[in-house]
């Protein structure tokens, strides 16, 4: 890590200050105002903004810290950035006039996410890292395989791999098995893999089976297709460079970039059919064949990138619980009850196929929404929000035995879910009172036409002449209306890339905390 900071770029740096500080990280120097103080006696702390620091300042100051648990948090950070790094340099391989697969894996690896999600610890020993080959920028392979697999919570808290399934672009399986974790299985969660201990009793494959196989597959620079990606390669501990996201690839019309559109969701939108119905178990053949129909439509440009946004429908019921996630195992669900103010009820939560082994998840269930609402907003916490959107608060909480630990407060819906519940409940008012639209004579609809366009026909003029008087104005400010446009989607991505640079932070700082 001291080779990177030494060789950074000062805005690389400055972030890192930024955030140790908003973290309240101390080195053996202390915090970045005292460590200013003793480090620069001229100046001291009145000149703090790390942005008018030079970058032997910003050096000296992240080299103060020797702990082991800072030193992971900022190795994790440092690797967000070296990813991008990494990034950059294999995009400079591609050709001027890519194909539609490598347009495609050129939107993945540009997507801010990117950095995080595929921050892989490949350096150790059980990963394999697949290896580039020496092809011209013109002979780039467009070949691709999809990918999906199922994962077990073992009893030492980690994930293990126990089914893949990998298809080609004609969607031919070419790997269909059923993997032996070799660990002590805590949780088959059969509901959701669809595996349970009896299918595993004569299996043999190994982790290290699936990976031989998977390089051969994946030699010649083939492109890899999975949605979430991600979570697969990590179960796989492969590191592969040329991928596809389908969870990166499309967006939502009305969401922010970081929101991904589940697999079910998007096959129903694009695809028009369901992966799979509710409460059914995965099935790692359909899903891998799901993501490379989603990639050979786009190939195909059937389908552009914004899929329409999906209405939940959320009852009233479920709006008088919040969420709480990403809970240290640790922490007894009793003491989930010192987290927020008010008068509720815990209910945990089964884990989910993807969730990490060392977290859990429960709902606070109160008597009515406005209860749940109230506590939601009286919690403290740093305001954020899911990858669908909902608002959720970062909170810490004391436990009895003294020590903090964090976790997650989220409502169950947008924050407009209230309003589309009021109008609901007004058109059953509507409905009831007898004077729904649609009680209405043909007559009376008639009448309302004809007034209707004799007031437009008195308009249409005026409005034409508006027309012409914005086409002039929209003329002299597009370049200016341009501008501000891209300089609101920077904010928005460095607005994100702090996030989840904070989302880095708490997830080591909470097993600082567990350690303790």
């Amino acid at each position: 890590m001291d080779a990177f900071i030494a060789t950074a770029e000062k805005k690389v740096l400055v972030e890192i200050v930024k955030l140790s500080q908003k973290r309240g990280m101390k080195g053996n120097k202390g915090d970045w105002k005292q460590f200013l103080n003793i480090y620069d006696k001229k100046f001291g702390a009145s000149l703090s903004d790390p942005g008018k620091r030079s970058n032997d300042v910003l050096t000296a100051y992240l080299k103060t810290f020797d702990k082991e648990d800072d030193l992971k948090v900022l190795a994790k950070v440092v690797q967000c950035h070296s990813n991008r790094q990494a990034v950059d340099q294999l995009l400079k391989t591609f050709p001027e006039n890519e194909s539609p697969e490598q347009t495609l894996v050129r939107s993945t690896l540009e997507h801010p996410q990117y950095p995080l999600d595929y921050s892989f610890p490949s350096h150790e020993q059980d990963w394999v890292v697949s290896k580039r080959g020496k092809k011209s920028k013109a002979t780039i392979s467009n070949g691709m395989v999809a990918v999906d697999c199922e994962m077990v919570l073992c009893e030492d808290g980690s994930e293990a791999l126990v089914k893949v399934c990998v298809v080609d672009e004609n969607l031919q399986v070419k790997l269909d098995e059923l993997v032996n974790p070799r660990k002590k299985v805590a949780d088959y969660r059969t509901e959701i893999t669809g595996v349970s201990a009896s299918d595993l009793d004569r299996v043999t494959c190994t982790l290290a089976d699936i990976q031989k196989r998977l390089k051969k597959l994946l030699s010649g620079e083939t492109i890899l297709v999975g949605h979430s990606l991600c979570n697969d390669l990590q179960a796989l501990k492969i590191d592969h460079a040329r991928v596809i996201d389908t969870a990166y690839i499309f967006k939502y019309s009305d969401g922010p970039i970081f929101r991904k559109p589940s697999l079910n969701n998007l096959c129903k939108s694009v695809l028009g059919y369901e992966v799979r119905k509710p409460g059914s178990p995965h099935n790692c053949l359909d899903d891998a064949c799901a993501a490379m129909k989603l990639v050979l439509a786009k190939i195909k440009r059937e389908i552009g990138d914004i899929i329409p946004p999906v209405q939940e429908d959320v009852c009233e019921v479920n709006m008088a619980k919040l969420l709480l996630h990403r809970i240290p195992i640790t922490v007894p669900s009793e003491e989930l009850h010192n987290a927020i103010p008010g008068n509720y009820t815990i209910e945990v939560k089964q884990p989910s196929v993807k969730a990490q082994g060392d977290k859990y998840s429960a709902f606070a269930i109160f008597k009515n929404p406005q209860e749940a609402d109230q506590a939601y907003v009286k919690v403290q916490g740093n305001k954020e929000k899911d990858s669908s959107g909902r608002p959720q608060k970062l909170i810490s909480f004391k436990l009895s035995k003294g020590i903090f630990t964090d976790l997650y407060v989220r409502k169950m819906a947008q924050d407009d879910s209230c309003a589309q519940v009021s109008s609901k409940r007004a058109l059953e008012v509507e409905e009831n009172s007898g004077v729904h639209k649609k009680q209405k004579t043909d007559q009376n609809i008639e009448e309302e036409m004809v007034a209707d366009l004799s007031q437009c026909c008195d308009h249409l003029k005026e409005i034409e002449r508006l027309k012409q008087e914005q086409q002039k104005v929209s003329e002299q400010c597009c370049d200016h209306l341009k501008e501000i446009e891209g300089l609101k989607q920077q904010l928005k991505n460095k607005e994100f890339e702090i996030s989840t640079l904070n989302k880095i932070v708490s997830k080591y700082q909470g097993g600082k905390k567990k350690v303790k």
